[in-house]
């Protein structure tokens, strides 16, 4: 197993030493809850990462970053715009339902995994403005997507004009948030173009247990301190999650990250001619490859998942080993 070479998922890597050292500075007496000197650092540090101001609470999972923001701005009889592979309907277990008090998932179709006007207004607009049918509260998108997609900022202005047009509230689920902006040029504030709130994934990207809400209305926190509250995320020791976060927001550490992940997925990109599914615009790659020939990369001592009957996804991390990318792109490519 020592020989393993890992491209199973970014959630299976490492803890970055840096954050290790910042949970080990604060490891000393403090406030409570998020009472804590790192936690009161986190409006400013998220304020300034994408230029204006907004609310930055942590939490410890993606899911309950989700749904808190989700729930400031969906009420219980409304709905959910997402697209029909959408992490919070496919792999949240009905955590949405149940933090959002029932409100519908609306399930939309959308190449790449991503969400256009055109293919939100096809699934609205039939719905008639009535107390009989459920009605859109919300447009939850993903950064990058499911298929590793990452959304321009002209793509993402144009989804807020269009919802800012219909009344709707922008949801971004960020879990490969850094690795968007990282291909789009490296800036937060782009890849977050004109939405509400991002669940920023911290925990894929390096750190061991804590992801955040950004809330672009910072007057919204307050409901979400009670939600997470509610929820049971509201944990005792808090400063040790706003200490993984501050670790990897100073120094960009959160960006140098994705950019290595990137680049790592880029050089296994480079052995899949005519086989990618999807262009790789993150860290993860979608393969065309046979069972016959997944198993010669197992043999090979390549770690993956299977992603139906002949295809495989390929994650890299912020520690892949530029050897294990390079050899993993001749393994494909000799195939």
């Amino acid at each position: 197993m020592t020989d393993l070479m890992p491209f199973l998922s970014d959630n299976a890597a490492p803890v970055h030493p840096k954050v290790w050292e910042a949970m080990r500075a604060a490891d000393s007496a403090d406030s409570p809850y998020d009472g804590d000197a790192l936690s009161a650092q986190l409006d400013e540090r998220f304020s300034d990462l994408f230029g204006r101001e907004c609310a930055g609470l942590w939490t410890a999972t993606g899911t309950s970053a989700n749904c808190l923001a989700l729930a400031t701005m969906v009420q219980p009889h409304g709905g959910v715009v997402c697209h029909e592979e959408a992490h919070i309907e496919v792999d949240e277990g009905g955590a949405p339902g149940f933090y959002l008090h029932g409100a519908k998932l609306m399930l939309c179709e959308g190449e790449g995994a991503k969400l256009t006007p055109e293919g939100i207004a096809a699934l609205i607009d039939p719905i008639r403005d009535d107390v009989h049918q459920v009605q859109p509260h919300a447009i939850a998108i993903t950064q990058a997507s499911e298929y590793g997609r990452s959304y321009s900022r002209g793509e993402l202005e144009t989804l807020h004009d269009f919802a800012k047009d219909r009344g709707l509230g922008i949801h971004m689920d960020g879990a490969r948030f850094a690795n968007a902006a990282a291909f789009l040029g490296g800036s937060a504030a782009d890849a977050a173009r004109g939405v509400d709130s991002l669940a920023f994934g911290f925990i894929k990207n390096g750190a061991m247990s804590a992801e955040a809400v950004v809330l672009f209305d910072p007057e919204q926190a307050g409901m979400v301190k009670y939600r997470r509250k509610r929820a049971g995320h509201l944990q005792c020791k808090g400063r040790y999650l706003a200490a993984q976060i501050l670790a990897m927001l100073v120094g960009d550490l959160w960006l140098a990250n994705a950019r290595h992940a990137n680049a790592a997925a880029g050089e296994v990109a480079s052995g899949c001619e005519g086989r990618l599914m999807h262009p790789v615009e993150a860290n993860e790659l979608f393969v065309r490859i046979s069972p016959e020939e997944r198993e010669t990369l197992r043999l090979q001592n390549f770690a993956f998942y299977d992603w139906g009957a002949d295809a495989a996804r390929f994650v890299t991390a912020w520690d892949t080993r530029e050897d294990h990318a390079k050899a993993l792109g001749q393994a494909i490519a000799a195939l």
